[in-house]
């Protein structure tokens, strides 16, 4: 796969605006009810705005040229207590439409959440892990007064202007045609300026995605930085991102600023010509001079939404991309997926097959990494296997394809018989337990990072896990024992104490496949030989495969594979293997010779 990097702009697939507008706006239908309920009020407002100019237009031409001040009072009461009504509608509008945009931004971002988890190792090889948190979280956040204003500015804003129109046409059509004669400038104006403006906002999103990557990288890799002095190098790097940041930004708004000028601009012309041709017919052609108010009124009336609207179309551009953004994530199918008839896996006894696999890393790409080569072999059930072999040779992809985190492009891998391709990746993945050098530890509890390997596990099992591994003297000693609080990553815990932990998650799964990557590679010699007996209680009755650079950990395996070249060089157990004097044999008289 193509690896982006905090230092280039990603790339989007083309998606349409119209699709991508369609698309966020559905929505809005799952909460048709309360939307209905925001126009319904949207609806009572705009009809007083639209009775409003109408009233004053009464005032003057009937109540104030009659001095009739009685029916001007009746009139002002009517006038206080639509307005009144109007105030209320408003601010219902606003709660109501606030609590809707909410709750789609929270279904959003659940959505893209699960459907990340749903995604291939490769997907996120290829990103930085910043660059999605971008999307997430940043991304989805801007679409907040989209949604809002989708309800609360487009609809009332495009009734309110038509029905301003129509009251101008019908009470004079030449004031109304003086009135809305700079609208065909206006859209050439706005058609030019959206069609620079987006393509600056995408700019500005990618801008800002490469910062967010590379504040998370060096936030992940601050004891490296600090250790190695290069605080002023990230400074630097930092700087000229968030630079890029700001020019675009700078670049963006320059031209969105554009849009409200246009409209201003727009709207004095039309005004002025109103006023012009207004003031050559009063007292002529039935104008009075409450009518010439009346459409003075009316026509900041029309251009008052019509820079709303204006705005609303601004923002749309400015926060287009990201929606575009969020569904690329969404419309992202993960490599690895469940045929429509797959079976669940029923509970296995542990027998492995590799049918002539093999497997390419980026196939079809540039990138393209030959591993595996139409390796079989066949573990039986409670066997533990070493596999053993140089750097970047396939131990660990091995591994990976019997938890199906890719998936062979020739071959069969075979576990009790079942063609791993046509079961539930969830009943295949909750039978296996995997290890690695890098466990991961979550902020919470000690007893919550264990449970992870079983969520319904009781406070026995939970303990019973931790000895069988050797933890539970080193958690016992901790300030609150299993309800010790531990910090993101495991910080404050050593190496060894982290991989322990990890031990007995692993422990309390019960798997019936157990993997092991590296999984002691970090563990001082003295934690090795506590953790030793706990791995080999883990290894009992469990068909295990162990990576291991040290192959001192490996003597008690059943079989060790040599592996390189794209296949399994040669096998058996340890003792065969030193008195065959092979790979295995150069291998280990390499690593012990200088002891």
């Amino acid at each position: 796969m193509a690896v982006n990097s905090y230092r280039e702009d990603e790339q989007l697939e083309g998606i349409g605006k119209k699709e991508t507008l369609k698309r966020l706006f559905s929505y809005l239908f799952q909460y048709k009810f309360q939307v209905v309920g925001v126009l319904i009020c949207m609806l009572i407002t705009v009809i007083i705005t639209l009775v409003n100019p109408l009233i004053i237009e009464k005032a003057i031409d009937v109540y104030i040229t009659n001095k009739n001040m009685y029916g001007l009072g009746r009139l002002a009461l009517l006038t206080l207590s639509i307005n009144l009504i109007f105030i209320i509608m408003v601010k219902v509008r606003m709660y109501v439409m606030a609590k809707i945009s909410n709750q789609i931004l929270l279904d959003i971002r659940q959505e893209l959440y699960v459907h990340i988890q749903t995604l291939s190792f490769s997907f996120f090889d290829s990103r930085p892990t910043g660059k999605i948190l971008a999307r997430i979280i940043g991304d989805v956040n801007s679409l907040k007064h989209v949604l809002t204003n989708a309800v609360t500015t487009l609809i009332p804003d495009f009734i309110t202007i038509c029905g301003v129109v129509v009251i101008m046409v019908v009470k004079d059509w030449r004031l109304a045609l003086a009135s809305l004669s700079s609208i065909p400038l206006m859209t050439v104006a706005i058609w030019l300026i959206q069609k620079f403006s987006h393509v600056r906002w995408q700019i500005f999103r990618k801008k800002g995605s490469n910062l967010n990557a590379y504040v998370h990288e060096g936030i992940a890799g601050m004891h490296v930085i600090q250790s190695f002095h290069a605080e002023e190098e990230t400074q630097e790097i930092f700087a000229g991102l968030v630079k890029e940041h700001e020019q675009s930004f700078i670049d963006a708004v320059r031209i969105a600023n554009m849009f409200g000028g246009a409209i201003e601009f727009c709207w004095g012309i039309g005004a002025m010509i109103l006023y012009w041709v207004g003031i050559q017919m009063i007292g002529k052609e039935s104008v009075s001079i409450g009518m010439l108010v009346a459409f003075g009124t009316y026509i900041n009336m029309f251009w008052n939404p019509v820079m709303n609207l204006s705005n609303f179309y601004n923002q749309v551009i400015t926060n287009l991309t990201a929606a575009e953004r969020i569904f690329e994530i969404l419309d992202t199918k993960p490599d690895i997926s469940e045929h429509a008839d797959v079976i669940d896996l029923p509970e296995i006894e542990g027998k492995v097959e590799f049918e002539q696999v093999s497997f390419t890393y980026d196939e079809g790409t540039p990138a393209e990494t030959k591993v595996l080569e139409e390796v079989s072999f066949q573990i039986k059930p409670g066997e533990t296997i070493a596999l053993v072999g140089p750097t970047g040779a396939g131990k660990t992809t091995i591994v990976n394809l019997i938890s199906r985190f890719y998936d062979i492009q020739k071959g069969r891998i075979l576990i009790d018989g079942y063609d791993i391709q046509k079961v539930s990746m969830e009943s295949l993945r909750c039978q296996m337990g995997v290890m690695t050098q890098e466990n991961f530890i979550f902020q919470g509890t000690v007893k919550e990072n264990i449970l992870y390997g079983k969520m319904n596990a009781t406070e026995e099992e939970i303990i019973a896990a931790a000895k069988a591994v050797n933890a539970h003297e080193f958690i016992m000693k901790m300030e609150k024992g299993y309800d010790t609080i531990l910090k993101e990553r495991g910080a404050g815990l050593s190496i060894g104490q982290r991989q322990l932990i990890a031990f007995a998650r692993t422990m309390i799964s019960m798997p019936k496949i157990l993997i092991l990557d590296e999984a002691t590679s970090s563990i001082d010699t003295h934690t090795e030989i506590l953790v030793q007996k706990g791995i080999e209680a883990l290894l009992k009755g469990r068909t295990s495969f162990v990576i291991a650079h040290r192959l001192s950990t490996i003597q008690r395996a059943d079989r060790i594979f040599v592996i390189d070249k794209g296949g399994i060089l040669e096998q058996g157990s340890p003792t065969e293997l030193m008195e065959k004097k092979g790979h295995y044999y150069d291998l280990y008289m390499a690593q012990f010779k200088n002891r």
